[in-house]
């Protein structure tokens, strides 16, 4: 190693964050940039799923939480993005990467949103699985990025507890609405634990990025940790998990649990899930009919600074 690779090395050891203008390998810039670009991505595509229940939630009380809920979600995106740039990249590089199917995001987010039920799973579930791999990210070795998670992740937990009341609401109401909140379940359950990436065996990038501590557990082991979690809140709901092979196993001092289907966790990575088309699109239109206002915070920006200029 030569002194730059030694310096960055011996950070590492001593759990020192990296920062922007730091000596680092390009390998670990271009991690990050993949890492947060999907994670910023994942929080703008977030948005999607919730957005179109905000005129359609059960009470002005719902939709004031929610709306707020999906302006964090854009708020976080921002984070996500800013960081991302601080590693020399343009975010409307990023965006491009996006909307040309380029980059991915989670591939939650391309499952529909069919009851209102959907929303408290989403909350409980989905924000419940993004904690538990956002949590350790808020250590993780690269400064802005720890530094934006700390807030992302207090957001998120809000989000999680909001999603949870919902199906609270839901399990103590009517057979009908007690009937939806497990329908929600049964839909959600898989595509969270999916959330988790592939499985260690299979993964291309989590070994490295736990080697420069980008990230601080394994895919399979988030997993796990988010299975016992989740099944005594679900039994405390009344709700049944539904996977015939869970079972706690007194040895491990863990639940054991059924296969993912892979085959579906790599259709929908692939571009082929439910709603795939529809959120890129939606992404897209949403950006060219936003062109406009970008582009008066740009000519807004370089009259003040040019009148700045003229005053000095």
């Amino acid at each position: 190693m030569d002194a730059f690779e030694k310096v960055f090395e011996a950070k590492l050891e001593a759990e020192e964050k990296i920062e922007p203008k730091d000596w680092m390998p390009e390998k670990y810039r271009k991690t990050l940039i993949r890492q947060i670009s999907q994670h910023a991505h994942s929080e703008i595509v977030g948005m999607l799923p919730e957005g179109n229940w905000i005129t359609r939630a059960p009470s002005l009380r719902r939709k004031v939480a929610l709306l707020a809920k999906v302006q964090d979600e854009a708020g976080h995106g921002l984070y996500l993005y800013s960081a991302a740039e601080t590693l020399g990249v343009e975010r409307a590089t990023l965006l491009d990467q996006l909307h040309e199917g380029k980059a991915k995001y989670s591939s939650i987010f391309n499952y529909p949103t069919v009851s209102w039920a959907d929303i408290g799973a989403i909350g409980w579930l989905v924000d419940g699985a993004a904690i538990m791999n956002q949590v350790m990210l808020t250590r993780a070795s690269y400064g802005p990025y720890a530094r934006a998670m700390v807030r992302i992740c207090k957001e998120e937990s809000f989000h999680q507890r909001q999603g949870y009341e919902i199906m609270m609401t839901l399990s103590n109401g009517s057979e009908e609405q007690k009937a939806m909140a497990q329908d929600a379940l049964d839909r959600w359950w898989w595509p969270s634990l999916m959330m988790f990436g592939p499985s260690d065996k299979e993964s291309t990038h989590s070994a490295q990025s736990m080697a420069w501590k980008i990230k601080r557990k394994s895919n399979d082991d988030l997993r796990q940790q988010f299975v016992d979690v989740s099944v005594p809140q679900a039994e405390y709901l009344g709700l049944k998990i539904p996977d015939d092979k869970l079972k706690w196993n007194e040895e491990r001092g863990h639940y054991d649990f059924g296969e993912i289907d892979w085959d579906e966790f790599w259709n929908v990575i692939k571009g082929n899930g439910p709603c795939n088309e529809e959120r890129l699109a939606a992404r897209v239109k949403a950006h060219e009919e936003g062109e406009w206002v970008r582009d008066a915070a740009l000519a807004y920006a370089e009259k003040h600074s040019n009148k700045q200029k003229v005053e000095a």
